[in-house]
């Protein structure tokens, strides 16, 4: 298999954008990505994937991928599009890269598209749901966020914690996400202020629980070759994997437990020859301080039920052992759904090339992102490399 680049990287905002449509959004994230690789022509582009988990319902568009292709001027190529839950992003940059590795193209188009917010907030949450299992729990009222308020209440059982133990975690994610001028919350918040937050899905608060948006990121991934003519840092897309769990939490045997998390990051890892100590820095699906916590245990870097404390003690900051959200995480840059992992991986590209300004990561190298579809039921992991 053939060495595989991330060349290029753009993004919209993460934000109520009510007045655009998704080609648009996707259009000016695809013009921003190609906009960072000026020698290479658009023609090139072999394959495009479409990340994109809501918009049969959400945006009222099905054929996602020759929709967007034909709105980015690339209509005859190849174009499809990856529904895979929050995982979607992750799922399709796996995809691309498996496309140029294997020598199919030279050039893929990754690109994640939400349009939320046209809207009302009940239809949102009921979509959302279908990332559970919809026989067994949607249909009864279950959500995405009461589940994870149920994980998070078995976690506070079982380990002694206080709710106000997962503060660090939104804490972490603002005060990041202040110093991005694309994220959705550019504030800072305090763990007094999330003492006092009211109630969303106890012992889930307002500050606890990220808010879904609009927005689109695109990726531009190319093979070796082809990286080696274009200047600057290059990146190399070293390990991908995608690993599923039962989507009923129900049916799991331990639902603290992320299988699906660990085998995607090890066999990432594996495939990049590296293991979790070579890792600088981190995007983890982290909408609320319990799912950032139980992905960070599963994987490995921290001890089961340990995860609250080491955030508590610096750990997921920029200049902590495990650097988190560096541009404000699902809490605070925003929750783009099926975009979000092509979000992440554009952070951490900025990481990797010494371009994150005031929440760079020191002497960054080895990226790893991580997005989860549903409450752990699809995991994608990427880990990245910045070369010379």
């Amino acid at each position: 298999m053939n060495n595989v680049y991330v060349v290029g990287a753009g993004a919209t905002p993460v934000a109520e954008h009510y007045e655009r449509s998704l080609a648009d959004l996707a259009s000016q994230a695809v013009r921003a990505a190609f906009a960072q690789v000026p020698g290479l022509d658009t023609r090139r582009v072999g394959a495009v994937y479409v990340a994109n988990a809501l918009g049969e319902i959400m945006a009222s568009q099905s054929q996602m991928g020759a929709y967007l292709a034909a709105a980015v001027g690339l209509s005859g190529v190849p174009a499809l599009r990856v529904e895979a839950a929050g995982a979607s992003g992750g799922v399709a940059l796996h995809q691309a890269a498996q496309a140029v590795a294997s020598g199919a193209c030279e050039v893929a188009l990754v690109i994640g598209a939400e349009k939320v917010t046209d809207r009302l907030d009940g239809a949102l949450e009921a979509t959302l749901a279908l990332a559970t299992d919809s026989e067994a729990e949607a249909l009864q009222g279950v959500t995405l966020t009461s589940q994870w308020a149920m994980l998070m209440r078995r976690y506070m059982h079982e380990h002694g914690y206080a709710a106000e133990a997962f503060a660090p975690f939104p804490v972490n994610a603002h005060a990041n996400a202040a110093k991005n001028p694309q994220a959705l919350y550019r504030f800072g918040i305090s763990a007094d202020k999330y003492r006092k937050a009211g109630q969303i899905a106890s012992p889930l608060n307002m500050l606890d629980c990220s808010s879904v948006a609009d927005g689109a990121a695109a990726l531009i991934i190319a093979s070796e070759g082809i990286a080696r003519e274009l200047p600057g840092t290059r990146v190399r897309l070293a390990g991908t994997a995608i690993a599923s769990d039962t989507p009923a939490l129900g049916a799991r045997r331990d639902p603290l437990d992320l299988l699906a998390a660990r085998a995607s990051a090890h066999v990432a890892l594996g495939r990049a020859h590296l293991g979790l100590g070579d890792v600088h820095v981190l995007e983890l699906s982290d909408p609320h301080g319990i799912a950032a916590a139980l992905a960070l245990e599963a994987i490995g870097f921290y001890e089961r039920g340990s995860a609250p404390r080491h955030a508590a003690d610096g750990a997921i900051t920029t200049s902590g052992r495990t650097p988190l959200a560096t541009a404000g995480g699902f809490k605070a840059r925003g929750d783009i759904a099926g975009a979000s992992g092509v979000y992440q991986v554009v952070e951490l590209l900025r990481q990797l090339r010494g371009e994150a300004g005031p929440t760079q990561v020191g002497d960054a190298r080895v990226a790893m992102a991580q997005c989860l579809g549903g409450v752990g039921s699809t995991a994608a992991t990427s880990v990245l490399i910045g070369e010379s």
